[in-house]
């Protein structure tokens, strides 16, 4: 098992791999930062909630076909783990191109992870418009 700090550390890493994803608008990359299971869970802002990686991947691919541009300013970012559990919470300050049209947002976001016998896996993402 690993140490506070070292899970801590794996955590944090884990999420910025999923940003890095994100940000690379690459499926294989999202699925690999994933737990791929009928009990991940998404909210996109504004979404209603995705339960189910089969649903949620589609998500990602719809979100991905129609952006030449996602970049991320992640800041905020607090982690914490129990067991086998972990969560970050952060606001996501996003530069993006959808469908044509380029815009600048916030979103505050919690992702949690569990651990995994391939490491950490996030199991859910639920982001909120930044108020």
């Amino acid at each position: 098992m690993q140490s506070d700090s070292a899970a801590t550390e794996a955590v944090k890493a884990a999420n910025q791999q999923f940003y890095e994803a994100f940000g690379a608008l690459d499926i294989e990359k999202m699925e690999a930062v994933w737990e791929t299971s009928e009990r991940a869970l998404c909210v996109h802002p504004g979404w209603q909630p995705l339960v189910g990686w089969d649903v949620i991947r589609s998500s990602w691919l719809g979100i991905f076909d129609n952006a030449t541009l996602m970049h991320f300013n992640i800041r905020y970012v607090n982690v914490a783990v129990q067991g086998d559990c972990g969560w970050v919470t952060c606001v996501e300050n996003i530069s993006s191109v959808l469908q044509g049209r380029a815009s600048n947002f916030g979103v505050l976001a919690t992702n949690i992870f569990v651990r995994t016998p391939t490491g950490w896996r996030m199991i859910a993402h639920h982001a909120s418009p930044q108020m």
